[in-house]
C-alpha cells in the first residue's frame, strides 16, 4: 500500500506523512468562535478535519485532535480595533459574556452532532488559558520581539522578519505585505503596520479582562492558538490547519509568534479547506445566500426548494476534495442526495447477496484502489467514485449478471464499514425493506394492545407505551380512525 502524501501549504507541494513521535500525531484545528451559530463553511472545515481525524485512526495512529473554542479576545476587524465580539453580543442579548459562550459552543456542538463527527481529544478555550498566553507573552517580550504600550502589547512583525520569513505559509516578502496595509497615523502606537496586538488593555466599559503585568486586559486573538496548541501537543507538532481565509493572518502569526517564543517551526504540515459559494456567488449573509445548517436540514430559506437530512449534506460536501471550492446549489444537493441514498441501499442489498462459489470480479483491487485514493491527500472526491464502483457490483451480483464468493461479499462489507462508516464517518439512515416489513407487523402488534389497554382504561400504560416509543424515535398519534405511526 502507498503511503500517506499531504499537500503541505507551508511548501507548496506533496509531502509523505511522517509524524515526528511516530505512532503519536499531534493535529490542531482551530475551533469556532462561539458568539454566533456555526456557518457552513465552518462545518465544511470540521467534517474534514473529522475526516482526517478517522482515517488516522484507521491506520493506526495514536492521534490527539485538539480542537480550540474562542471565548474571548477577538475584535471585529483584523486591526485590533473594535469591540470584543462576545461583549457587544451579550450587551445585545442582555446576557452575560459566558452565557453567549456556552448558548453557541452548545449549538456548535449539536450541529457537529448531526453530522456525526468525532469529538476531538481535548477541547480548549481562550478563557481557560489566560495564564499561559501571559507566560508566552512575557517571553516574547524578554527577545525584544515584542513591545508595551500604554498596556497593550505588539508583536513585532519587521523584527522578527530580520530572524525568521514572516511570510512563509502564504509565499509573500514583507514588502509586499507592507504595500497591502494603512500607512499609520500619528494617533497609532504601533510600531509597523503589520503589528498585531499579543495584549490589549481593558476599556472602562470592558466586560471580560484579566490582571497581567501590563494591567487589566484580554489576550489578543491569534496567541490563544500559539498557546494551546504548545501546552497539549509541544513546540513542534505533526498537523495544523483550518479553512483558507485564516492562512494570511490568523495562521500567519501563530507561525511568528510560536517561532518568536521557541525557535523553532510549530508545525510539519499545514493542511487548510476551501471556500464555500453558492450558486457561484460568495456565501455571505448580505447578499442573501448564506444559510446556517439548521435552515439546510429544515429548508426554511429563500433558496432552498426542500430540506436536506444532515448525511446528505456531508456526504455532498465529501464528493469534492477539501482543497476545492465547494459550490450550493438544489440541483447539486439533490444529486448528491439521490447519490447517498443509492450508497445506502448498496448497503442493504449486500447484506442479503447469496454467495456463488466461483467469482467474476477483483474485489481486493477495488479495496486497494479505495486505499490509494484516502493515501492521495484523503481525496475522498477518488474514493467515493470507488465505492460507486462497489456499488455496480453489488447490484450487478444481485442482478445474477455478476458472480462473487463469500470472501468478496465480506471484503465489500468491509470496504462500507471501514470507508464509508468509520472514514467518510456516515450513518445508514434508509432501513431496509426487510427490516421496515418486519417492523411494521411489530408496530401493528403495539397499537392493537394499547387499544385494548386504552379500552379497559388503562391510560397510565397507554401512556407509557407512547412515551417510550417516542423515546426510541417513533411517533404515535392518535386520530379518529385509529392510532397511525411514523418514524
Amino acid at each position: 500500500m502507498q503511503p500517506l502524501v499531504l499537500y503541505n501549504t507551508l511548501t507548496r507541494k506533496k509531502e509523505e506523512f511522517k509524524p515526528i513521535n511516530s505512532p503519536f500525531v499531534g493535529l490542531y484545528v482551530c475551533g469556532p468562535t462561539v458568539y454566533s451559530d456555526v456557518h457552513l463553511g465552518n462545518c465544511r472545515t470540521f467534517i474534514s478535519f473529522d475526516l482526517i481525524y478517522r482515517y488516522l485512526l484507521h491506520l493506526g495512529y495514536k492521534v490527539r485532535y485538539v480542537r480550540n473554542i474562542t471565548d474571548a479576545g477577538h475584535l471585529e476587524g483584523d486591526q485590533d480595533e473594535g469591540d470584543d465580539k462576545f461583549a457587544k453580543k451579550a450587551k445585545l442579548e442582555k446576557l452575560e459574556p459566558m452565557e453567549i459562550v456556552q448558548k453557541y459552543s452548545l449549538g456548535f456542538h449539536n450541529i457537529m452532532r448531526e453530522f456525526n463527527t468525532l469529538p476531538p481529544s481535548i477541547e480548549p478555550t481562550a478563557t481557560g488559558h489566560i495564564c499561559e498566553q501571559i507566560e508566552m507573552i512575557k517571553e516574547i517580550i524578554n527577545k525584544n520581539l515584542a513591545y508595551e504600550i500604554n498596556g497593550n502589547v505588539y508583536f513585532d512583525v519587521e523584527k522578527y522578519n530580520k530572524l525568521f520569513n514572516y511570510g512563509q505559509l502564504t509565499n509573500r516578502k514583507l514588502e509586499e505585505l507592507l504595500d497591502g496595509t494603512r500607512v499609520l497615523t500619528g494617533q497609532d502606537e504601533k510600531r509597523g503596520r503589520l503589528d498585531f496586538a499579543l495584549w490589549i488593555k481593558a476599556k472602562p466599559e470592558t466586560i471580560m479582562h484579566w490582571p497581567s503585568p501590563w494591567g487589566s486586559g484580554f489576550p489578543g486573538w491569534h496567541i490563544e492558538c500559539s498557546a494551546m496548541s504548545k501546552k497539549y501537543l509541544g513546540e513542534t507538532f505533526d498537523i495544523h490547519g483550518g479553512g483558507m481565509d485564516l492562512q494570511a493572518t490568523h495562521h500567519t502569526n501563530e507561525i511568528a509568534q510560536s517561532q518568536a517564543y521557541c525557535n523553532k517551526n510549530p508545525v510539519n504540515y499545514w493542511l487548510h479547506t476551501n471556500m464555500l459559494t453558492v450558486n457561484g456567488a460568495t456565501m455571505s449573509k448580505s447578499k442573501g445566500n448564506g444559510f446556517l445548517p439548521g435552515e439546510l436540514f429544515a429548508g426554511n430559506h429563500p433558496l432552498l426548494e426542500k430540506g436536506y437530512a444532515p448525511m446528505a449534506v456531508k456526504f455532498f460536501m465529501l464528493q469534492t476534495h477539501y482543497r476545492s471550492p465547494l459550490d450550493f446549489s438544489n440541483d447539486a444537493l439533490q444529486a448528491s442526495e439521490k447519490g447517498f441514498e443509492r450508497l445506502m441501499e448498496g448497503y442493504n442489498t449486500l447484506n442479503y447477496l447469496k454467495a456463488d462459489s466461483i467469482s467474476n470480479e477483483n474485489i481486493i483491487e477495488l479495496q486497494l484502489n479505495c486505499y490509494a485514493a484516502m493515501n492521495d491527500d484523503f481525496n475522498t472526491s477518488v474514493l467515493i467514485a470507488h465505492l460507486f464502483d462497489a456499488l455496480k457490483i453489488i447490484n450487478s451480483a444481485n442482478d445474477k449478471k455478476t458472480k462473487l464468493t463469500q470472501d468478496d461479499i465480506d471484503l465489500l462489507k468491509s470496504i462500507y464499514q471501514n470507508f464509508v462508516f468509520d472514514v467518510l464517518g456516515l450513518k445508514n439512515e434508509k432501513i431496509d425493506s426487510k427490516t421496515s416489513q418486519a417492523l411494521s407487523k411489530v408496530m401493528d402488534l403495539i397499537i392493537d394492545i394499547r387499544t385494548k389497554v386504552k379500552t379497559d382504561k388503562n391510560f397510565e400504560l397507554s401512556d407509557k407505551i407512547r412515551d417510550k416509543l417516542n423515546d426510541a424515535g417513533i411517533q404515535i398519534k392518535d386520530t379518529k380512525e385509529g392510532a397511525t405511526w411514523k418514524i
